[in-house]
């Protein structure tokens, strides 16, 4: 069985597919859901996620966590030392999940680093900013405010 690292505010344990598959918890609507555990009622709200960098910051019964989550392959990469801090030159931005572009933040010519806000997509009735994974200048922007796309589809081209 695959475990998952989770990570929550900081504090880190593992959990199974069997124990994941195995929760009592039912969704009200796209960002509320309802757990029981243990004979304990937990009222979840998804307040923010980000899909490329698996986060999400949650409401439990009031209470907020940054929760960060590592299946098997991620833990796989980080221990081979794939990882790194240093910026990269990047050539291609893709839409992370299929979605409708809300604002595009950024114009052709500009010079962007790592962490650069470049546009605000609406998935799953949330808006999710995705920010650069590198650094660059943009060459081409493929999508306007209000565009529809796919998942993998390229929306900003680097030189």
């Amino acid at each position: 069985m695959e475990d998952y690292s989770i990570t929550v505010n900081g504090e880190a344990f593992t959990i199974t597919k069997s124990e994941v598959e195995n929760l009592d918890i039912l969704s009200l609507d796209s960002s509320n859901y309802h757990l029981l555990q243990e004979n304990k009622a937990f009222n979840i709200k998804l307040l923010k996620t980000d899909f490329s960098e698996k986060t999400v910051e949650v409401s439990v019964n009031g209470n907020s966590y940054a929760v960060a989550i590592a299946d098997g392959y991620d833990q796989m990469v980080k221990e081979m030392g794939l990882l790194t801090n240093a910026s990269s030159k990047i050539n291609e931005i893709k839409a992370p999940m299929p979605g409708l572009i809300i604002e595009v933040m950024v114009k052709v010519g500009q010079e962007i680093t790592e962490g650069t806000p470049l546009l605000v997509l609406s998935a799953m009735k949330m808006e999710n900013i995705i920010l650069s994974q590198g650094e660059g200048i943009v060459k081409a922007i493929a999508v306007k405010k209000d565009d529809a796309v796919d998942k993998g589809q390229l929306i900003i081209e680097m030189e």
